[in-house]
């Protein structure tokens, strides 16, 4: 049955909640919770070809069909030999989704599928053969999050029933960059509603528009949030890459539950122009891909300074629009990497044996390790409300002024959007309620006390956490591990997070990179490199370094539970 209408508590209560969550450990799983921001055969087993990247050659492949792990490299290798179309490739994402993320398995990863995928794919095959690629990401199909704008067929919804409608009036500049960089735009990936901001109590990967998101490698397991459906439909082999979106583990939670690699930039290295926000201290949007290298090359189709996005006019002088010089399989080599312990290990003995694995390997590759090497403010940081003053403070402001650019939809206020979901309850608060959505729209914070958080939860995070700690002990990047294994989906509790790292650089508007660290009963575990602002060279460095070493990716086999996967074998 769904939650009585009854249930709902008053934006006091909502608040009172919140303020007795602030004590330790209750507060810690509170945050993480937050997300900000989340019949036992596999289906992925015909014979299959793919590009080779030396020869560009198709080549037989055992245990996977033509998409399976294939990388941009490749397809590019076998474009440029004339053995592949960006038009075959396309269809050949829209064939899997429909078998796997529609059918079968179903996934459910994808929100919408762009109806003009397949003519500009043509069109690019045509300019292909004309003058030549434009660069690496040229022809290949790439899925965004369904927060972000893109002026042609499809909605933007952020999974929300409130924004069925009109398509937004322009892409957001992210969505425009990789239009100019040539990428195909395959189609929008599901997320948490609202990236997440909306209840206590939800399920990271249900939202009203598209239901729950399944993990692909054990599918009544959580692909966390809010970017489940990009992080899951990446790890599926539905996209070569995908755009999401974090304000606080929205990036890194679902590459380490999906088992891919995440990167979320410094605050205004990547423009927010054009999508659904939380709030502008903390928001950003960054790739998911399965490998360095591919996020790599779609982080450097995004960067530049844009006049629609203040941040981004700090990036200038500190962006590259390539990315992939930093690349380096010996990249462990002589780096120097703290091991931040404190809050960030202890939650999940799962967790920390994979984790103590990592730090071996990174040792054994020749990285030195210092260890410990906790942030100072670390307990501080996790006690202090000041980011979610921070959160609640700008999301009312920040959503009514995006929404002051849409059209044709139902609603133009946050106002607007409590109204609707009152109005539609069965189809929006079936199995949670709107507790966030609430508490913002009453203004429980005053501007002094939000203009005194806003600098305190950054110097907790950055100058006094992240900077003071990388000084003290001469560091090139930390690490900690992202965070458990994905637990199983649970619509009437929501999610059961255990622990994750993410704080510190989302806080403080600070880069991180996540990247498979290893696998516990069949499910991903992710470990991040994270430290100082502008420092995405060095972190592309240290986790490719780490990939090549390790090589712990491998593509999901769409288990429908842990029993299926163990007899199997997988788990």
């Amino acid at each position: 049955m769904p939650r009585s209408r009854l249930s709902r508590p008053s934006p006091e209560a909502a608040l009172h909640r919140l303020r007795t969550l602030f004590d330790g450990v209750s507060r810690r799983s509170f945050l993480r919770s937050f997300a900000l921001a989340g019949a036992g055969a596999s289906l992925a087993g015909v014979a299959g070809r793919e590009a080779s990247a030396e020869t560009g050659e198709l080549v037989e492949r055992r245990g996977g069909d033509p998409l399976e792990e294939t990388t941009i490299a490749r397809l590019q290798a076998a474009m440029a030999a004339g053995r592949l179309t960006s038009l075959q490739l396309t269809n050949q994402y829209l064939h899997r989704i429909r078998d796997i993320d529609r059918r079968g398995a179903r996934v459910n990863s994808i929100l919408e599928l762009n109806p003009d995928a397949r003519d500009i794919a043509s069109q690019l095959d045509r300019e292909r053969r004309r003058s030549g690629p434009r660069g690496p990401l040229h022809g290949i199909p790439v899925v965004l999050k369904g927060n972000i704008d893109t002026g042609d067929a499809m909605m933007t919804t952020a999974g929300s029933l409130a924004l069925v409608g009109d398509p937004a009036p322009q892409d957001a500049t992210v969505a425009a960059r990789l239009r100019a960089a040539g990428a195909v735009i395959l189609g929008k990936a599901n997320l948490s509603e609202w990236a997440n901001i909306r209840s206590f109590h939800s399920s990271s990967g249900w939202s009203g528009q598209g239901g729950q998101t399944k993990n692909p490698y054990i599918l009544d397991t959580n692909p966390c949030g809010s970017s489940s459906g990009s992080g899951a439909a990446v790890s599926a082999n539905f996209c070569v890459a995908a755009l999401a979106t974090e304000t606080d583990g929205s990036i890194v939670c679902p590459a380490g539950a999906n088992g891919v690699v995440g990167i979320k930039p410094t605050l205004g290295l990547t423009s927010r122009a054009g999508v659904v926000p939380i709030s502008h201290s903390q928001d950003v949007v960054g790739p998911h891909a399965r490998t360095v290298a591919d996020a790599a090359i779609v982080l450097g189709a995004l960067t530049g300074v844009d006049p629609r996005d203040p941040a981004t006019a700090a990036s200038a002088g500190r962006f590259h629009s390539d990315y992939t010089p930093f690349l380096d399989s010996n990249g462990l080599a002589g780096a120097r990497i703290g091991v931040a312990r404190e809050t960030f290990t202890g939650y999940s003995e799962e967790t920390d044996g994979i984790f103590e694995e990592a730090i071996d390997a990174m040792r054994a590759a020749g990285a030195v390790i210092v260890d410990p090497a906790d942030l100072p403010t670390a307990n501080e940081l996790l006690n202090d409300p000041a980011e979610l003053i921070v959160l609640v403070y700008e999301f009312k402001r920040d959503l009514n002024a995006y929404l002051a650019t849409r059209t044709g939809v139902p609603i133009a206020t946050l106002a607007d959007a409590i109204a609707f979901n009152n109005e539609h309850f069965e189809e929006e608060q079936r199995y949670f309620l709107q507790e966030f959505f609430d508490l913002a729209e009453s203004d429980p914070f005053s501007e002094q006390e939000y203009l005194d958080a806003l600098p305190r939860g950054r110097a907790l995070a950055g100058a006094n956490g992240i900077d003071a700690i990388m000084d003290q002990e001469n560091l090139d990047a930390l690490v900690a591990p992202t965070g458990s294994p994905a637990w199983t989906t649970d619509l009437v509790n929501g999610d059961h997070f255990l622990g994750a790292s993410s704080s510190p650089a989302a806080v403080a508007g600070y880069p991180s990179i996540t990247l498979p660290a290893g696998f516990s009963h069949g499910l991903p575990v992710g470990i991040s490199f994270f430290g100082r602002a502008w420092s995405e060279p060095t972190l592309i460095r240290i986790a490719s370094g780490f990939e090549a070493v390790t090589h712990v990716r491998r593509a999901p086999r769409f288990f429908a539970d842990l029993e299926a996967a163990e007899r199997a074998g997988a788990a």
